[in-house]
């Protein structure tokens, strides 16, 4: 087996989307930033941390619940997401 040296670059890849380039990472918001976050029918299925977010510093990807109650928290993080109407 090599032994690997050196920093190692690698892309992120969201399913059916292109990589996530410099010039677009600009848009990405922190993840685990705020504790309270407000998401839309567009933004089902639910997954923390959420698309928009980096991800190199987060938690797992974990799916959360929110269509029956309006109402979902991480079990990771503890960052509450209600849906808005």
């Amino acid at each position: 087996m090599r032994s690997r040296t050196g920093p190692t670059r690698f892309s992120l890849r969201r399913k059916g989307s292109s990589t996530v380039t410099a010039e677009r990472s600009d848009k990405l918001i922190q993840p685990n930033a705020q504790q309270q976050y407000e998401v839309t029918v567009a933004d089902l299925p639910l997954a923390c941390p959420m698309p928009s977010m980096h991800l190199w510093n987060s938690h797992p990807r974990v799916f959360l619940q929110i269509e029956k109650t309006g109402f979902a928290k991480c079990p990771y993080c503890s960052a509450e997401y209600t849906l808005r109407k």
